[in-house]
């Protein structure tokens, strides 16, 4: 069975050295970005993506704004999107179902969850 590649979209280098522990050690592979603009990029150049983890709040482009595009480009528009973030506004959180996030991650997160969360959402892609 081939990998599962994650694309993390986090401007915090702590979050995602943390990530990368807790998602390689259950055997996903991943691709990183600093902010939405990097993020939107690693969409273009790998086309392999199984699932994005983005942050809302990060500089250049947010991730409702990268959410935004994804939606919006036929090869993009079903990649899954977890926005995982500080922000435990219910406005986000609306506001991030309403663009179409497949799920919402309050930061500090359950590193046990959280993978249990992207195998609900890799698996629900594929049914």
């Amino acid at each position: 069975m081939a990998k599962k590649t994650v694309l993390i979209v986090d401007d915090s280098l702590t979050v995602r050295q943390q990530l990368s522990l807790v998602l390689t050690s259950a055997g996903y592979q991943l691709i990183e970005a600093r902010d939405g603009s990097e993020g939107m990029d690693a969409v273009r150049a790998h086309k392999e993506i199984s699932v994005i983890l983005c942050d809302l709040n990060m500089p250049r482009m947010n991730g409702f704004q990268v959410l935004y595009w994804l939606r919006r480009q036929w090869t993009t528009c079903k990649v899954p999107v977890i926005f995982l973030t500080a922000s435990h506004e219910k406005s986000d959180i609306l506001h991030g179902v309403e663009l179409g996030a497949a799920s919402y991650i309050v930061k500090p997160f359950d590193t046990n969850d959280l993978v249990a969360r992207l195998e609900q959402v890799i698996a629900a892609r594929k049914a």
